[in-house]
Protein backbone atom coordinates (compact mmCIF):
# COMPACT_ATOMS: atom_id res chain seq x y z
CA UNK A 1 0.00 0.00 0.00
CA UNK A 2 2.87 2.27 0.96
CA UNK A 3 4.55 1.76 -2.32
CA UNK A 4 1.57 3.35 -4.70
CA UNK A 5 1.35 6.09 -2.05
CA UNK A 6 4.64 7.34 -2.66
CA UNK A 7 4.35 6.77 -6.37
CA UNK A 8 1.53 9.28 -5.84
CA UNK A 9 3.42 11.65 -4.22
CA UNK A 10 5.80 11.60 -7.23
CA UNK A 11 3.48 11.97 -9.36
CA UNK A 12 1.97 15.25 -7.73
CA UNK A 13 5.66 16.58 -7.67
CA UNK A 14 6.02 15.74 -11.29
CA UNK A 15 2.57 16.81 -12.56
CA UNK A 16 3.06 20.53 -10.66
CA UNK A 17 4.54 23.10 -12.68
CA UNK A 18 6.25 24.89 -9.87
CA UNK A 19 8.23 21.98 -7.79
CA UNK A 20 10.45 20.19 -10.04
CA UNK A 21 12.01 23.93 -10.92
CA UNK A 22 12.30 24.55 -7.09
CA UNK A 23 13.91 21.24 -6.56
CA UNK A 24 16.51 22.34 -8.87
CA UNK A 25 17.31 25.82 -8.99
CA UNK A 26 16.91 26.40 -5.34
CA UNK A 27 20.29 25.05 -3.80
CA UNK A 28 21.89 25.86 -7.13
CA UNK A 29 21.32 29.87 -6.09
CA UNK A 30 21.89 29.57 -2.65
CA UNK A 31 25.14 27.95 -2.92
CA UNK A 32 26.33 29.85 -5.75
CA UNK A 33 24.94 33.34 -4.42
CA UNK A 34 24.53 33.77 -1.17
CA UNK A 35 28.15 32.91 0.04
CA UNK A 36 28.93 35.89 -2.12
CA UNK A 37 26.33 38.13 -0.49
CA UNK A 38 26.04 36.43 3.31
CA UNK A 39 29.40 37.68 4.58
CA UNK A 40 30.99 40.48 7.25
CA UNK A 41 33.59 40.94 5.40
CA UNK A 42 34.26 44.95 4.62
CA UNK A 43 36.54 46.20 2.52
CA UNK A 44 38.06 49.51 0.88
CA UNK A 45 37.97 51.19 4.26
CA UNK A 46 39.50 54.34 4.25
CA UNK A 47 41.85 55.16 6.97
CA UNK A 48 43.67 58.63 7.87
CA UNK A 49 46.59 58.63 10.09
CA UNK A 50 47.73 61.10 12.26
CA UNK A 51 51.48 60.23 13.21
CA UNK A 52 53.05 62.31 15.90
CA UNK A 53 54.97 60.24 17.08
CA UNK A 54 57.14 59.81 13.72
CA UNK A 55 59.23 57.44 14.82
CA UNK A 56 60.44 54.24 12.89
CA UNK A 57 57.99 51.66 14.54
CA UNK A 58 54.64 54.15 13.70
CA UNK A 59 56.27 54.79 10.00
CA UNK A 60 56.52 50.72 9.67
CA UNK A 61 52.70 50.65 10.81
CA UNK A 62 51.28 52.98 8.24
CA UNK A 63 53.17 51.53 6.01
CA UNK A 64 51.79 47.65 6.81
CA UNK A 65 48.04 49.82 6.91
CA UNK A 66 48.43 51.01 3.65
CA UNK A 67 49.63 47.92 1.96
CA UNK A 68 46.23 45.70 3.56
CA UNK A 69 43.79 44.40 1.29
CA UNK A 70 40.79 45.97 3.94
CA UNK A 71 41.97 49.35 3.74
CA UNK A 72 42.53 52.56 1.74
CA UNK A 73 45.16 54.79 2.65
CA UNK A 74 43.80 58.11 2.82
CA UNK A 75 46.92 59.72 3.70
CA UNK A 76 48.66 61.25 7.04
CA UNK A 77 47.10 64.45 8.39
CA UNK A 78 48.96 66.83 10.64
CA UNK A 79 46.21 66.69 13.39
CA UNK A 80 43.22 64.91 14.68
CA UNK A 81 40.97 67.73 13.63
CA UNK A 82 42.12 67.82 10.04
CA UNK A 83 41.01 64.07 9.98
CA UNK A 84 37.95 64.87 11.76
CA UNK A 85 36.83 66.71 8.72
CA UNK A 86 37.51 64.05 6.40
CA UNK A 87 35.57 61.61 8.18
CA UNK A 88 32.80 64.70 8.18
CA UNK A 89 33.22 64.82 4.50
CA UNK A 90 32.54 61.40 4.15
CA UNK A 91 36.29 61.14 2.85
CA UNK A 92 37.55 58.98 5.25
CA UNK A 93 36.00 55.90 7.67
CA UNK A 94 38.30 55.72 10.50
CA UNK A 95 41.11 58.04 12.14
CA UNK A 96 44.38 56.26 13.62
CA UNK A 97 46.34 58.76 15.78
CA UNK A 98 49.31 57.82 16.73
CA UNK A 99 50.65 60.15 20.24
CA UNK A 100 53.56 59.41 22.63
CA UNK A 101 53.29 55.85 21.91
CA UNK A 102 49.58 55.65 22.22
CA UNK A 103 47.22 54.23 20.01
CA UNK A 104 43.76 56.35 19.42
CA UNK A 105 41.04 55.07 16.53
CA UNK A 106 38.01 56.61 15.71
CA UNK A 107 35.44 55.18 13.53
CA UNK A 108 32.65 56.91 11.59
CA UNK A 109 29.33 54.92 13.19
CA UNK A 110 26.75 56.18 10.77
CA UNK A 111 27.67 53.41 8.70
CA UNK A 112 27.52 50.74 11.80
CA UNK A 113 28.67 47.47 9.94
CA UNK A 114 31.38 49.48 8.51
CA UNK A 115 33.20 51.85 11.26
CA UNK A 116 32.52 48.56 13.67
CA UNK A 117 34.26 46.19 11.38
CA UNK A 118 37.06 48.81 10.31
CA UNK A 119 38.31 49.85 13.76
CA UNK A 120 38.45 45.97 14.63
CA UNK A 121 40.23 44.86 11.41
CA UNK A 122 42.29 48.15 12.45
CA UNK A 123 42.84 47.27 15.93
CA UNK A 124 44.04 43.29 14.64
CA UNK A 125 47.03 45.57 12.74
CA UNK A 126 47.93 47.55 15.63
CA UNK A 127 47.42 44.96 18.10
CA UNK A 128 49.63 42.21 16.35
CA UNK A 129 52.15 45.44 15.48
CA UNK A 130 52.76 45.77 19.46
CA UNK A 131 53.11 42.30 20.25
CA UNK A 132 55.99 41.69 17.47
CA UNK A 133 57.58 44.33 19.43
CA UNK A 134 57.20 43.56 22.85
CA UNK A 135 57.35 39.85 22.96
CA UNK A 136 57.56 38.06 19.47
CA UNK A 137 54.40 36.26 20.05
CA UNK A 138 52.77 34.62 17.18
CA UNK A 139 49.14 34.40 16.21
CA UNK A 140 47.89 30.77 15.00
CA UNK A 141 44.26 30.75 13.67
CA UNK A 142 43.56 26.61 14.38
CA UNK A 143 41.43 24.68 11.37
CA UNK A 144 40.07 27.31 9.09
CA UNK A 145 43.51 28.80 8.94
CA UNK A 146 42.92 31.51 5.67
CA UNK A 147 39.54 32.96 7.97
CA UNK A 148 37.93 31.93 4.61
CA UNK A 149 34.36 33.15 5.29
CA UNK A 150 32.49 31.01 2.81
CA UNK A 151 34.14 27.94 4.77
CA UNK A 152 31.91 29.16 7.68
CA UNK A 153 28.78 30.24 6.09
CA UNK A 154 28.36 26.80 3.40
CA UNK A 155 27.48 24.30 6.05
CA UNK A 156 24.64 26.65 7.22
CA UNK A 157 23.03 27.12 3.86
CA UNK A 158 22.81 23.39 3.83
CA UNK A 159 20.71 24.13 6.32
CA UNK A 160 18.54 26.65 4.92
CA UNK A 161 17.78 24.17 2.06
CA UNK A 162 16.91 21.13 4.36
CA UNK A 163 14.47 23.76 5.89
CA UNK A 164 12.51 24.29 2.64
CA UNK A 165 13.00 20.96 1.25
CA UNK A 166 11.78 18.81 3.90
CA UNK A 167 9.98 21.22 6.71
CA UNK A 168 8.04 23.40 4.28
CA UNK A 169 7.15 21.66 0.89
CA UNK A 170 5.74 18.63 2.64
CA UNK A 171 4.06 21.28 5.29
CA UNK A 172 2.58 22.92 2.60
CA UNK A 173 1.67 19.84 0.32
CA UNK A 174 -0.68 18.64 2.91
CA UNK A 175 -2.30 21.98 3.64
CA UNK A 176 -2.81 22.39 0.04
CA UNK A 177 -4.70 18.79 0.44
CA UNK A 178 -6.83 20.25 2.90
CA UNK A 179 -8.10 23.54 1.05
CA UNK A 180 -8.29 21.39 -2.25
CA UNK A 181 -10.65 18.55 -0.13
CA UNK A 182 -8.57 15.72 -1.83
CA UNK A 183 -7.33 14.69 1.46
CA UNK A 184 -10.77 13.41 2.56
CA UNK A 185 -10.86 10.95 0.22
CA UNK A 186 -7.50 9.34 1.68
CA UNK A 187 -9.36 9.47 5.25
CA UNK A 188 -12.06 7.36 4.13
CA UNK A 189 -9.53 4.63 3.20
CA UNK A 190 -8.34 1.77 5.42
CA UNK A 191 -4.82 3.57 4.97
CA UNK A 192 -3.57 3.31 8.29
CA UNK A 193 -1.53 6.74 9.72
CA UNK A 194 1.73 5.46 9.79
CA UNK A 195 1.38 4.77 6.32
CA UNK A 196 0.27 7.99 5.30
CA UNK A 197 2.64 10.34 6.95
CA UNK A 198 5.51 8.16 5.70
CA UNK A 199 4.58 8.28 2.14
CA UNK A 200 3.58 12.07 2.34
CA UNK A 201 7.54 12.09 3.90
CA UNK A 202 9.92 9.62 2.11
CA UNK A 203 9.44 11.32 -1.10
CA UNK A 204 11.00 14.54 0.45
CA UNK A 205 13.75 12.93 2.08
CA UNK A 206 14.93 11.22 -1.41
CA UNK A 207 14.85 15.02 -2.52
CA UNK A 208 16.75 16.12 0.21
CA UNK A 209 19.43 13.44 -0.01
CA UNK A 210 19.51 14.68 -3.97
CA UNK A 211 19.52 18.08 -2.35
CA UNK A 212 22.37 17.69 -0.23
CA UNK A 213 24.40 16.00 -2.71
CA UNK A 214 24.09 19.14 -5.67
CA UNK A 215 24.88 21.75 -2.56
CA UNK A 216 28.36 19.05 -1.64
CA UNK A 217 29.29 18.99 -5.84
CA UNK A 218 28.84 23.13 -5.94
CA UNK A 219 30.66 23.67 -2.74
CA UNK A 220 33.14 21.51 -3.77
CA UNK A 221 33.36 22.81 -7.73
CA UNK A 222 32.62 26.05 -7.65
CA UNK A 223 34.76 27.01 -4.30
CA UNK A 224 37.01 23.90 -4.16
CA UNK A 225 35.48 23.70 -0.48
CA UNK A 226 35.04 19.89 0.89
CA UNK A 227 34.78 18.53 4.27
CA UNK A 228 37.48 18.01 6.50
CA UNK A 229 35.56 15.21 8.02
CA UNK A 230 33.59 11.98 7.13
CA UNK A 231 31.46 13.09 4.34
CA UNK A 232 28.94 9.90 5.42
CA UNK A 233 28.27 11.90 8.83
CA UNK A 234 27.56 14.99 6.49
CA UNK A 235 24.71 12.92 5.43
CA UNK A 236 23.59 11.37 8.58
CA UNK A 237 23.14 15.00 10.08
CA UNK A 238 21.09 16.39 7.07
CA UNK A 239 18.93 12.83 7.43
CA UNK A 240 18.47 14.12 11.22
CA UNK A 241 17.54 17.29 10.37
CA UNK A 242 15.31 16.03 7.85
CA UNK A 243 13.62 13.89 10.10
CA UNK A 244 13.05 16.58 12.61
CA UNK A 245 11.76 19.50 10.20
CA UNK A 246 9.69 17.08 8.08
CA UNK A 247 8.10 15.68 11.79
CA UNK A 248 7.95 19.17 12.58
CA UNK A 249 6.02 20.26 9.52
CA UNK A 250 3.27 17.73 9.76
CA UNK A 251 2.31 18.52 13.21
CA UNK A 252 1.92 22.23 12.01
CA UNK A 253 -0.21 21.34 9.36
CA UNK A 254 -2.14 18.75 11.68
CA UNK A 255 -3.49 21.82 13.33
CA UNK A 256 -3.39 24.31 10.55
CA UNK A 257 -6.50 24.61 8.02
CA UNK A 258 -4.72 27.47 5.20
CA UNK A 259 -1.16 27.51 4.09
CA UNK A 260 -1.36 30.71 5.33
CA UNK A 261 -1.26 29.86 9.01
CA UNK A 262 1.25 27.15 8.44
CA UNK A 263 3.76 29.15 7.02
CA UNK A 264 3.00 31.67 9.62
CA UNK A 265 3.89 29.57 12.27
CA UNK A 266 6.96 27.65 10.44
CA UNK A 267 8.90 30.56 10.42
CA UNK A 268 8.88 31.35 14.12
CA UNK A 269 10.06 27.34 15.21
CA UNK A 270 12.97 26.72 13.64
CA UNK A 271 15.65 27.53 16.06
CA UNK A 272 17.47 25.11 18.39
CA UNK A 273 17.48 22.01 15.82
CA UNK A 274 19.13 24.33 13.46
CA UNK A 275 21.84 25.16 16.44
CA UNK A 276 22.59 21.80 16.62
CA UNK A 277 22.98 20.81 13.24
CA UNK A 278 24.69 23.62 11.79
CA UNK A 279 27.09 23.55 14.95
CA UNK A 280 27.65 19.39 13.79
CA UNK A 281 27.80 20.32 10.15
CA UNK A 282 30.68 23.36 10.86
CA UNK A 283 32.79 21.14 12.92
CA UNK A 284 32.87 18.31 9.96
CA UNK A 285 33.55 20.68 7.12
CA UNK A 286 36.56 22.67 8.67
CA UNK A 287 37.74 20.92 11.91
CA UNK A 288 37.39 17.57 10.05
CA UNK A 289 35.67 16.26 12.78
CA UNK A 290 34.17 12.22 13.13
CA UNK A 291 31.04 11.04 15.15
CA UNK A 292 32.86 11.15 18.76
CA UNK A 293 33.00 15.00 18.20
CA UNK A 294 29.73 15.31 16.70
CA UNK A 295 27.78 12.94 19.23
CA UNK A 296 26.33 15.31 21.40
CA UNK A 297 24.75 17.28 18.34
CA UNK A 298 23.87 13.77 17.06
CA UNK A 299 21.94 12.44 20.00
CA UNK A 300 19.91 15.93 20.32
CA UNK A 301 19.08 15.79 16.76
CA UNK A 302 18.33 12.21 17.26
CA UNK A 303 16.47 13.07 20.26
CA UNK A 304 14.05 15.50 18.83
CA UNK A 305 13.15 14.61 15.46
CA UNK A 306 12.14 11.40 16.95
CA UNK A 307 9.69 12.57 19.61
CA UNK A 308 8.57 15.59 16.96
CA UNK A 309 7.79 12.44 14.51
CA UNK A 310 5.61 10.42 17.40
CA UNK A 311 3.92 13.69 17.88
CA UNK A 312 3.03 14.06 13.75
CA UNK A 313 1.83 10.59 13.80
CA UNK A 314 -0.64 11.04 17.30
CA UNK A 315 -1.25 14.33 16.46
CA UNK A 316 -2.94 13.39 12.45
CA UNK A 317 -6.53 12.60 12.50
CA UNK A 318 -8.26 11.00 9.48
CA UNK A 319 -11.68 12.06 11.05
CA UNK A 320 -11.86 15.55 11.63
Amino acid sequence: MIKYLIQKEFLQIRRNAFLPKLIIMFPIVIMCVMPWVMQMEVKNIVVDVVDIDHTVESQRLVQQIAASNYFIFGGQKATYAEAVKDIEKGRADVILEIRDGKYLIAANAVNGTKGSMGSAYLSQIVTSRQQIVNSQLSILNLYNKGQNYKLFMIPALFAIVMMLMTGFLPTLNIVGEKEAGTIEQINVTPVSKWSFILAKLIPYWLIALFVITVCLLLSWFVYGITPAGPLWLVYVLAMLLALFFSSFGLIVSNYSDTMQQAMFVMWFTYINPMHYFIDAIRTVFIRGGGLHETAHQVLALAGIGTLMGCWAVQSYKKNS
